[in-house]
């Protein structure tokens, strides 16, 4: 009997994965999320704003996780979740922030859970995080 790691596991499911709308003004680090989820078998929509997710949400409805950094142009994070769910309430949510302290959830939101992963994370621990929360009803 052959060990599946779980990278591979995840690799081999990807294709059954519903697509994650990945929202961060940073190009550099949107690019390099981007690319391990991909790696990882998740489809991913990448937008530079809140206002352009929003968007993409719209436009697809096999969005099943929105992965979002919290202070961005436009429409920033918890913006963007607060119109998300009025649309899809049930889409998973993950936020990244590197401002956490400076930048707590409105009131609305807080009685949804919201995970938040703190920059700088650890991008291994985020993939697992987000096929995870995918792979969950």
């Amino acid at each position: 009997m052959t060990q599946v790691t779980r990278a591979e596991l995840s690799l081999s499911w990807g294709a059954f994965m519903s697509q994650v709308i990945l929202a961060e003004d940073e190009a550099q680090l949107r690019r390099l999320i981007s690319s391990m989820l991909t790696d990882r078998g998740v489809s991913v929509t990448e937008a530079a704003d809140g206002a352009e997710a929003l968007q993409r949400l719209k436009d697809d409805p096999s969005a099943a996780l929105l992965l979002s950094d919290i202070v961005m142009p436009n429409m920033n994070g918890y913006e963007l979740v607060e119109a998300s769910l009025k649309l899809r309430p049930e889409l998973k949510i993950l936020m990244m922030t590197a401002y956490a302290a400076e930048r707590p959830p409105p009131s609305a939101l807080k009685a949804r859970e919201i995970r938040t992963l703190i920059k700088p994370f650890d991008p291994d621990r985020m993939c697992d995080l987000v096929v995870d929360m995918l792979a969950r009803p």
